[in-house]
């Protein structure tokens, strides 16, 4: 099974592709990045463009996308939910039914620990994946959701 996942930002969306056979591989995965500059609607549609050509390219079987959290004011949280908006759109105009996770369960579901670091969800995301070099952070977070995802999805008997 191929799975995409998520990792949703106006400036920096991370993404990464994930194949479940017998032994779980990064098929893909990469940073989408849009200008500070640009205006929000012009960023937004860089982020679904791109997106929908990785779906188009992987053909990803199912989508997890990383839920919101906290962030530090409303302005940053609506921004974010418009970029959630576009990811979720770019799913469901292909098909997926993009499952949600909040953050503090991804870093459970890699790291054991809610809380964990960035750095230290991309260590075991190396291990996990057997990487050789240290992907992105952003990249990294969205392997770690599609990685909960398989998780999730083989407790639930998806695969």
């Amino acid at each position: 099974m191929i799975i995409l996942g998520v990792d949703p930002g106006s400036h920096a969306t991370g993404y990464g592709v994930i194949s479940t056979g017998p032994v779980v591989r990064m098929l893909a995965g990469g940073v989408i990045r849009t200008s500070s500059k640009a205006a929000l609607s012009d960023r937004l549609l860089t982020i679904h463009n791109e997106l929908a050509t990785i779906i188009a390219t992987h053909d990803p079987m199912q989508m997890a996308v990383e839920d919101l959290f906290n962030a530090k004011n409303a302005r940053s949280s609506l921004i974010l939910g418009h970029a959630r908006g576009v990811i979720l759109l770019a799913g469901a105009a292909a098909g997926l039914s993009p499952a949600e996770y909040a953050p503090r369960a991804v870093k459970q579901a890699i790291t054991g620990n809610g809380a964990a670091t960035k750095e230290q969800v991309r260590f075991m995301v190396m291990r996990l994946l057997a990487l050789k070099e240290e992907p992105p952070l952003d990249m990294s977070d969205a392997l770690a959701v599609a990685l909960a995802h398989k998780g999730r999805s083989r407790m639930i008997g998806q695969g």
